[in-house]
């Protein structure tokens, strides 16, 4: 059964206790984490904030983290490494479910607490903490589509072939297009969620002459903006995630029609907060908790004020302004962004 939750459910422990400046329960626990993908900001983010967790909860001793680009089959043996390293508990966002489910039973019959963040995992004996993906897709494709008044042509651009996220925001984004028939999708791609990967394919589907009323992104937006702008192509309305970059764009490119969804990366912090209550012997009472996402657009003005009050400069363009999830994580900005974890 699955939690859903409109931002967050209430904070438990140690990490509560340090949120409100009392000494924390000492550190003891070892966390593993396993990521296939590098180079991308809302990972990059994901990490720092699973860093900046574990140094706030005062729980940790020590991180063991696989970070690095591989597929199932590196990510496979990166857990096994993760197991054989005796860590208490691991932090996964899966390259594919079915393709690691295997290990990820292995750390559980080892005694290890397994929690998937960001996207699901078949693996029952696993806990997932993740932003909704497939309201996160239909709230961005629905608001999308409404904007073309029902019909038009869009771009689709998907984020990696066989991810778990991919495949649950495909459902809302086919979801919300079985609801606009007039509406066709005449270009789909898979990003790979990489900016440079992403803005060639728009480049390059550009470069055909094909006619396009809107583009929809699975989170690699403010390039898109960015390729349109050089190429001196008409603007048409754009859905992206809420990202520094893209945030800043709706707020400040004259003509730019478009809607921010959010879907934090520091689901990494809010995964090692999970972890570390279910050590602690505070289990969930559901196996999976979905944090819901909002939609954020510039086409109102009530739309416009809630943009420029999240927007934030200060970041990479590429991290989602959501820095953080109230009650789950506890961290200050200082220390996300710093991006250092216990003993480092």
């Amino acid at each position: 059964m699955k939690k859903y939750l409109a931002m967050v459910p209430l904070l438990a422990g140690a990490a509560f206790l340090a949120s409100v400046g009392f000494a924390s329960a000492e550190a003891k626990y070892t966390i593993g984490v396993s990521n296939t993908v590098q180079g991308n900001g809302w990972r990059e983010e994901m990490i720092c904030a699973i860093k900046a967790q574990a140094l706030a909860s005062g729980e940790v001793t020590k991180l063991n983290i696989a970070h690095r680009n591989t597929d199932a089959a590196g990510q496979l043996e990166d857990i096994r490494n993760l197991i054989s390293a005796k860590v208490n508990a691991i932090v996964v966002n899966p390259a594919d479910p079915a393709g690691i489910m295997s290990a990820l039973e292995e750390a559980t019959k080892a005694g290890i607490v397994v929690v998937a963040v960001d996207q699901a995992v078949t693996e029952p004996s696993a806990y997932i903490i993740s932003n909704n993906q497939e309201q996160y897709a239909y709230l961005g494709a629905k608001w999308l589509f409404q904007q073309l008044g029902g019909k038009g042509d869009v771009v689709y651009m998907r984020g990696a072939a066989g991810a778990s996220a991919d495949s649950d925001r495909d459902k809302g984004f086919k979801k919300a297009l079985a609801e606009f028939p007039d509406v066709k999708v005449v270009h789909e791609v898979f990003t790979g969620w990489q900016q440079d990967q992403g803005k060639q394919q728009i480049l390059d589907f550009i470069a055909t002459g094909s006619p396009f009323n809107g583009i929809w992104t699975s989170g690699i937006d403010n390039v898109i903006v960015d390729a349109l702008v050089e190429s001196q192509t008409p603007l048409v309305p754009v859905v992206g995630a809420d990202n520094a970059g893209f945030v800043g764009q709706l707020n400040s490119v004259e003509g730019l029609v478009g809607a921010a969804v959010t879907n934090p990366g520091s689901i990494g912090g809010a995964g090692v907060t999970l972890a570390l209550q279910i050590l602690n012997g505070k289990k969930p009472a559901e196996q999976t908790v979905l944090v819901e996402p909002q939609l954020w657009e510039n086409a109102t003005e009530e739309g416009k004020a809630k943009l420029k009050s999240v927007a934030d400069p200060s970041l990479s363009p590429e991290w989602p302004v959501s820095i953080s999830i109230p009650e789950w994580t506890t961290y200050t900005k200082d220390q996300i962004i710093a991006c250092k974890g216990p003993g480092e």
